[in-house]
């Protein structure tokens, strides 16, 4: 186990104490959170569908669907 006086532990010591003693930080760490949440999971159901999925329903025809394609641009 670490010791009290490491440099890692007084890190971690550091932001939990100056986490614990925060008031408008935490509202502000939740409204980054909510923001995270939209960006990467609202955002990638939008704007990202599954597009594979029409094209197979197993992974071998997704592959096959792929290789096809790689192989066939010109």
């Amino acid at each position: 186990m670490a010791q009290k006086n490491s440099f890692w532990a007084r890190v971690v010591d550091l932001y939990v104490d100056g986490f614990r003693s925060m008031t408008v930080g935490k509202t502000l760490w939740l409204i980054i959170a909510i923001k995270l949440f939209v960006f990467f999971v609202i955002i990638k159901i939008l704007f990202f569908p599954n597009f594979l999925a029409s094209k197979s329903d197993t992974d071998d025809g997704k592959a096959q669907y792929v290789r096809e394609q790689i192989l066939n641009r010109r």
